[in-house]
């Protein structure tokens, strides 16, 4: 039996509406994408077999969410929902954010960021040129990634797919730039034969700092470990060897998605 076959007729044995659902469990064991309770988006989610999976990986605490321009068939799961649009519409986002929960936020407020998780295994129509066909993957997946990290609370992850070629490099750095590590991954339930790779990206950093950056600082208290704590446009600076009162100027060492780390500058 063919691996094609195997993951086909599983699909129908296990109630899954297709194959490809397999992609996104094997997935989630490899980098541990999915909790109980967790929020999860799906970017092109039709015909609905990611939600089936992230539906149950979360459970009744949690709420997925699936986005496409085609008709998703209703769900038998109360905790998933469905928008039927542009992904990157702004119409699109603001609706899907009502649905999160979020009303008519500001989308430049961290705090009404409430999504852990952003799917996307969409690919564009082959037209059997390679070339085309990568540089297409590339383009959808740059939109999912840019919806990503408008909708990413801090700590969340990504999953988007790409064609590998010669524009995935590029397309990477981009992804790591937003992200604490960045791995590529095959699962088993991709054809033999297949050049998708999906980028995982973990832990969205949202920081008005970056590492190497140096900066002047007030120390307001001290850590737990010692460290001086300063506050950078709300964001948490753990300063080694400052102390509470100092007015120092440091340098970025790390950037983790909640806090940094910094050393003085003599």
């Amino acid at each position: 039996m063919t691996r094609k076959d195997h993951y086909y007729n599983k699909a129908k044995q296990e109630g899954y509406r297709s194959r490809a659902a397999y992609k996104l469990k094997q997935l989630d064991e490899e980098a541990g994408l999915m909790n109980r309770g967790d929020t999860v988006v799906d970017l092109g989610a039709a015909p609905g077999g990611w939600l089936q999976v992230a539906a149950e990986a979360v459970g009744s605490e949690g709420t997925v969410v699936g986005v496409d321009l085609q008709r998703i068939k209703s769900i038998d799961a109360d905790n998933v929902e469905t928008i039927r649009g542009d992904m990157t519409a702004e119409e699109t986002k603001e609706e899907l954010r009502e649905r999160l929960g979020g009303g008519a936020t500001d989308p430049d407020d961290v705090a009404s960021r409430p999504v852990d998780l952003v799917v996307s295994d969409m690919a564009p129509n082959m037209t059997g040129e390679y070339s085309l066909d990568h540089a297409r993957s590339v383009h959808l997946a740059r939109q999912a990634f840019e919806v990503a990290t408008d909708l990413l609370a801090p700590g969340g992850d990504l999953v988007v797919k790409v064609f590998d070629g010669p524009d995935l490099a590029a397309f990477r750095e981009e992804v790591e730039r937003a992200f604490q590590y960045v791995r590529a991954i095959h699962p088993d339930a991709s054809r033999a034969s297949s050049s998708e790779v999906y980028l995982v990206g973990k832990g969205r950093t949202i920081a008005p700092v970056s590492s190497g950056d140096e900066l002047p600082v007030e120390i307001t208290e001290t850590g737990r470990e010692g460290d001086g704590i300063a506050v950078v446009e709300g964001f948490t600076v753990f300063v080694a060897g400052a102390e509470e009162g100092d007015s120092v100027t440091v340098r970025v060492t790390d950037v983790k998605p909640r806090f940094a780390f910094a050393e003085v500058v003599e």
